[in-house]
């Protein structure tokens, strides 16, 4: 069994172009990953596709969770961060199926808390002006001001609030009331750090470039974005009013 301090948690749903490939892209790296997919019982039969790379490769080093329908971004990456947790992993990443994070990245992200003393790494599209590749102009606009807004609304200094490419130390996950993170969507992004920065955790931006997945559907939708502009109101009243937990260690 190959031993590993990280796991990088990739959920997917009708991701079969794209599963095999980042899985290898991940396993070529220098330093020793394990992975983690969270699979919404895609119809295209991406699991299948996971388990017989674990069964005839990368046993040990891969594994996989299989869930009955969407049930929604955050709850997928809830279910991983607690099966991280019970399995003893020091570093857990979160990190899509199709390419838009580059998995060269990787081991920056793991640098900046491994090594530089931070407690959660961002993979930053917006820290060092806009860093996307092949987004239509509408979208990359929508992204970037809600940034832009989730900050002037809730005065939290990170720039790139929606991101979805993240490196947390074991013990902001321990910290953060796992079941009390009400969102499934977009927000669900904003909503894990908000919670970390009130705690106190420390948060390092590190620059990425963001290209469009190149193969497979993208799951945006007007809903996803719906929820993050009204659940920021409720962050920015969350942060007025919630009791949040303190740092042990």
């Amino acid at each position: 069994m190959y031993k590993s301090d990280s796991i990088i948690i990739i959920p997917t749903y009708n991701e079969k172009e794209n599963i095999e490939k980042i899985i290898r892209a991940i396993f070529s790296l220098e330093k020793s990953f394990h992975i983690l997919v969270i699979d919404d019982g895609s119809p295209d039969h991406t699991a299948d596709i996971v388990k017989r790379l674990m069964r005839d490769e990368f046993q040990g080093r891969l594994f996989i969770e299989e869930r009955e329908g969407k049930l929604g971004l955050g709850t997928a990456y809830i279910k991983g961060f607690k099966w991280a947790l019970e399995h003893d992993y020091e570093y857990v990443f979160e990190m899509d199926a199709d390419f838009s994070h580059d998995p060269n990245d990787l081991p920056r992200l793991y640098d900046a808390c491994a090594n530089e003393g931070y407690d959660l790494a961002i993979g930053s599209r917006y820290v060092s002006g806009v860093n996307v590749v092949n987004w239509p102009i509408g979208r990359v606009l929508m992204s970037y001001f809600a940034s832009k807004y989730v900050r002037f609304i809730t005065g939290f200094t990170v720039h790139d609030t929606t991101a979805g490419f993240k490196c947390y130390k074991r013990r902001v996950l321990e910290t953060i009331e796992l079941d009390k993170i009400r969102f499934k969507g977009y927000a669900f992004q904003i909503e894990m750090k908000f919670t970390a920065y009130k705690i106190g955790f420390r948060i390092k931006e590190v620059p990425v470039i963001f290209v469009n997945r190149r193969e497979g559907v993208s799951k945006m939708s007007g809903g996803i974005f719906g929820e993050a502009f009204f659940g920021v109101m409720r962050l920015r009243i969350d942060g007025w009013t919630r009791k949040y937990p303190k740092i042990n260690g």
